[in-house]
């Protein structure tokens, strides 16, 4: 067995993209620090839309050949990153990208029709059992992954929370699949945040440049959202100023699902060091080992 370096995060998403947008400068910071990241992406997220128009023919209505695609977009972003450790749950394809609806009260939500190789679909154990044996090989010390409503309500991202959660459970079990390597319970997991007062602070930044239409609805002084968390439950923030460049070209790499050019992104080129450069957390498991201002700024502190 090759020997594991010291310090191991792993990070469990549901599509392409997701990974660089939540935790794109904590992934840079901790490659940079010498860390093994690992990232398990869960599906291939064919049912994304496609905003290359020159690519449109990939679309999940169409071609179908967006999944395939996205593979090479997500090897890109993590060649930004430094990222040599990221695979996808069970193998590229075995779970299908859900898709989504937005409900009657503007939410993301499960679609009323899904295919029966969609993600949301599969057997809880046999997704699980897919993870507990990366888990059992990594042995990460920390683990991240989305809240119970997935951030934003999107099925896939509640299911790889569900997936994730489960899994770390049953890897830890010492009678549990011994087929699957042996026993290792995660010390820390953190679930990826968005935290109101910088949530509150971005808004206001693209209101005053004019953009409506970004979080669409949300007002800086009205109330927030459930994706929204509230301060004081933040437990770690990563701080990566000197990351955000390698974060944005990885968010470049995700060409068919983000475009830079729109007022957000001119935005964040002035005050980028605001809005993507710091990553929040909520840990669930483990203890916490705050700075002297009262969270985390290093995910394995206090391990």
């Amino acid at each position: 067995m090759a020997e594991l370096a010291a310090r191991r995060l792993m990070l469990v998403h549901a599509h392409p993209d997701d990974e660089t947008i939540n935790n794109g400068v904590t992934m840079a910071r901790y490659v940079a620090e010498g860390a093994h990241v690992t990232l398990i992406t869960c599906t291939l997220g064919e049912e994304g839309e496609v905003l290359v128009p020159d690519l449109a023919h990939l679309a999940a209505d169409q071609e179908d050949g967006l999944g395939q695609h996205r593979i090479g977009e997500l090897a890109d972003a993590m060649a930004e990153l430094g990222v040599t450790d990221h695979r996808f749950l069970g193998g590229p394809g075995k779970y299908r990208d859900t898709g989504m609806i937005y409900n009657d009260e503007g939410n993301a939500d499960v679609p009323p029709e899904t295919r029966k190789d969609s993600f949301w679909q599969a057997d809880l154990v046999a997704a699980a059992n897919d993870l507990v044996p990366v888990i059992r090989e990594v042995r990460p010390q920390v683990l991240i992954t989305y809240d119970q409503y997935g951030n934003y309500g999107h099925p896939d991202h509640i299911k790889a929370h569900r997936v994730a959660t489960y899994a770390a459970d049953l890897a830890a079990a010492r009678s549990y699949r011994e087929d699957l390597g042996p026993a290792w319970d995660i010390p820390k997991i953190y679930w990826t945040a968005m935290a109101e007062s910088r949530m509150r602070s971005q808004l206001r930044l693209l209101r005053e440049a004019g953009d409506t239409t970004t979080f669409e609805g949300m007002d800086p002084d009205g109330p927030m959202p459930p994706m929204i968390t509230p301060d004081r439950l933040i437990d770690c923030v990563i701080e990566g100023e000197q990351f955000i460049d390698r974060k944005m070209n990885a968010m470049k790499a995700h060409a068919t699902q983000i475009t830079v050019d729109g007022p957000f992104f001119a935005l964040s080129n002035n005050a980028g060091n605001q809005i993507w450069s710091a990553e929040p957390y909520r840990l669930v498991k483990g203890t916490a080992a705050p700075d002297a201002d009262g969270v985390e700024h290093d995910l394995f502190a206090g391990l």
